[in-house]
């Protein structure tokens, strides 16, 4: 596996080995003791999402409050996205930032975001399904929505007519949340 830092702290790019051959490929997505191990990360998953969409919808802009925030280990099985996150870490040079890359089942790229990052995507091709693991159970009393438009933030999404859930449509401006991560 290969690791690839990006601007934000702690966030990180992730290249699996594959083996391909006539037959197909084979890849371990996710290995605890080797991720700990080339990340210095010590971090514990304890639940798995997946979900499927057609394109052009756009979920997010996700995150959970403490003191039941995620961390997540992001990536596609089919199909591709345009993956986003924004920095809501008050302390962090990059906060209110956003960082975009494509992951999809060719590139097969996984992306680890840190508690403290507001995540979305949208969603590039039919039927993509999308699968990530987390560090802390879903809370309801603990979820939120970042505008996925807002303007201070301003992410060049590929389109201003997403299809997006009624949650995604009633997201918060950056501004409007008080201090939630340090």
């Amino acid at each position: 596996m290969k690791i690839e830092k990006t601007p934000f702290a702690d966030l990180l790019l992730i290249t699996p080995t594959v083996f391909e051959d006539v037959r197909g490929y084979f890849f371990e997505p996710f290995n605890e003791a080797r991720f700990r191990v080339e990340t210095g990360l010590n971090i514990s998953f304890v639940q798995d999402n997946e979900s499927k969409s057609s394109k052009g919808i756009l979920r997010g802009m996700h995150f959970q409050v403490p003191p039941k925030s995620q961390a997540k280990l992001i990536r596609v099985t089919k199909g591709a996205v345009l993956d986003v996150v924004v920095d809501l870490r008050r302390t962090q040079p990059t906060f209110g930032q956003y960082f975009m890359v494509e992951i999809n089942e060719t590139n097969k790229l996984q992306l680890f975001i840190p508690e403290g990052f507001a995540h979305g995507f949208y969603v590039l091709e039919e039927d993509t399904i999308f699968s990530y693991k987390c560090s802390n159970y879903y809370a309801k009393e603990c979820d939120s929505v970042l505008r996925w438009d807002d303007p201070s933030v301003n992410i060049p999404w590929p389109t201003r007519d997403a299809m997006l859930s009624e949650k995604d449509q009633q997201g918060k401006a950056l501004d409007e949340f008080k201090t939630i991560f340090f």
